[in-house]
């Protein structure tokens, strides 16, 4: 019946509020699960030993969600694999590492990590069963859930919103000068690399303005924090995440 059919219908929306917030708009889609994303990053201070790798798995988990249900809202979201981004994410990983040395790093809109700041081997041992869940949940998260959060605000959303209001009115691809170097500088400064992270900004965004998707640089993006996390691993580099 029709009466039955609009309950239900209503029930399942209040049953979902985050799906309601995202179909508000094509801007509600793009921006609110990055700053959901970003919110539960910021939980990660919170005082307590354990409490930031136990939030860290809740905020890939709900990563994964957010990222289900942008799906259908979202159509550029969509994985691409060229011989470009497998060249862009392995280079971006080499500037993070090798420049590592040669700059200070800043605390404008993150922490400067300590060394020991994530380190679930020094909390629970190495070898052990809960500091090798972390790290994988760490590297999967970094590898799979941020890279469509990130790249959908930053180079599908943010980039085109400073070209035009109506930031559909502008096709993914073109070039403007004056969002490429201020997107790119403000992704870099979201990072405590920053150097590395303005660069990678601009090699991400010039993915996406070559390729005329955003699928390439999820990609690279993806390549680059796979490595990131290897080469934490296995040379004890824990400052980098």
């Amino acid at each position: 019946m029709p009466w039955r059919t609009a309950t239900a219908a209503s029930g399942t929306e209040l049953m979902n509020p985050l799906r309601e917030l995202l179909q508000r708009s094509p801007a509600h889609a793009r921006v609110a699960p990055f700053f959901i994303f970003v919110f539960l990053t910021a939980g990660q201070a919170v005082p307590g030993t354990d409490a930031k790798y136990w939030i860290y798995l809740l905020k890939t988990l709900v990563g994964v969600w957010l990222i289900r249900e942008m799906r259908s809202l979202v159509p550029e979201m969509r994985w691409a694999v060229s011989w470009e981004a497998v060249v862009v994410g392995v280079l971006v990983c080499v500037l993070w590492v090798g420049l590592d040395p040669y700059y200070p790093m800043i605390d404008i809109f993150s922490e400067p990590a300590s060394g020991e700041e994530w380190n679930p081997v020094a909390r629970y041992g190495a070898g052990s069963a809960m500091a090798w869940l972390f790290i994988v949940v760490r590297i999967v998260g970094s590898s799979l859930v941020v890279p469509p959060l990130e790249e959908v605000f930053y180079r599908s959303f943010l980039y085109r919103r400073f070209i035009n209001d109506d930031f559909l009115q502008v096709p993914i691809g073109r070039f403007a000068a004056a969002a490429f170097v201020g997107c790119s500088a403000l992704f870099g400064l979201m990072h405590a690399q920053w150097l590395p992270g303005i660069l990678c900004g601009m090699l991400y965004l010039g993915l996406v303005i070559r390729k005329k998707r955003l699928g390439d640089a999820m990609t690279a993006h993806a390549i680059t924090n796979l490595l990131l996390g290897l080469w934490v691993v296995r040379n004890d580099a824990w400052h980098f995440w």
